[in-house]
């Protein structure tokens, strides 16, 4: 089954729709919409996106993923024993008004549901800590880069103060919480200037050396308890 038909054949078992029911709604034969959910015919995204909103998807959902991020970044197909399972558990609910809710048409629907525990939209902060976008990114085992996901977000380099250690401006750098500096990292640290990027050498005596390489490698040493870090840079993404 494709990704496409993993979406089609979720949604369509959730909200308890045949093939005829569906394919009614959305304008197609039985046999087509059968072929678009076992993989085996290739269709026009125009048209794809058409049964998708027909039954119920809409292009923004309620966690800010656009149907093309799931389709390009989620196996859906990885998900299909948690989803049955939450779907057996809302049918032996004896709340009406869940049943009325897990019978409704999607607006927070139980595969998206689901997702929002396998995906997570990372804020792109600048130099002044706003943000500017949004990076999906996988959540494994609760967490991304062994980090709480809602306390990890891109920092963008202001400047090419880094570019000896190939970090330029523009650059976006995967930042988990850190407090203390580790050995030959890349560290976010906070200054009465603001926020900087330096790498980060530890010497002895509670001791580091902050290092910066733009046109040339200058560095300084401080006392631990001289810095203030707050994070750790663990990935780099960087335009070509």
């Amino acid at each position: 089954m494709s990704r496409l038909g993993d979406l089609i054949h979720l949604e369509r078992t959730r909200q308890g729709l045949t093939f005829k029911q569906v394919a009614k709604k959305c304008g197609v034969s039985d046999k087509y919409l059968q072929e678009v959910e076992a993989g085996t015919r290739i269709i026009a995204d125009d048209q794809a996106r058409r049964i998708l909103k027909t039954i119920g998807l809409r292009e923004h959902t309620e966690a800010d993923f656009t149907l093309d991020d799931i389709a390009s970044t989620v196996d859906l197909q990885s998900a299909v024993p948690r989803l049955r399972q939450m779907a057996e558990q809302a049918k032996k609910t004896s709340d009406p008004a869940k049943e009325a809710k897990a019978q409704a048409p999607v607006a927070g629907s139980i595969w998206l549901d689901a997702l929002s525990g396998v995906l997570k939209n990372v804020p792109i902060m600048n130099a002044a800590m706003k943000c500017t976008g949004h990076r999906l990114l996988p959540v494994t085992d609760g967490k991304i880069c062994g980090a709480a996901p809602d306390k990890v977000y891109y920092y963008t380099a202001p400047d090419d103060e880094l570019q000896g250690f190939r970090i330029r401006r523009g650059d976006l750098i995967l930042i988990v919480p850190a407090q203390s500096p580790v050995d030959d990292s890349l560290m976010l640290l906070e200054t009465p200037y603001g926020r900087l990027l330096r790498k980060v050498k530890v010497l002895p005596h509670f001791q580091a050396m902050l290092q910066k390489f733009g046109a040339s490698c200058e560095s300084e040493i401080k006392n631990f308890n001289e810095i203030t870090i707050v994070g750790r840079g663990v990935r780099l993404e960087a335009d070509l």
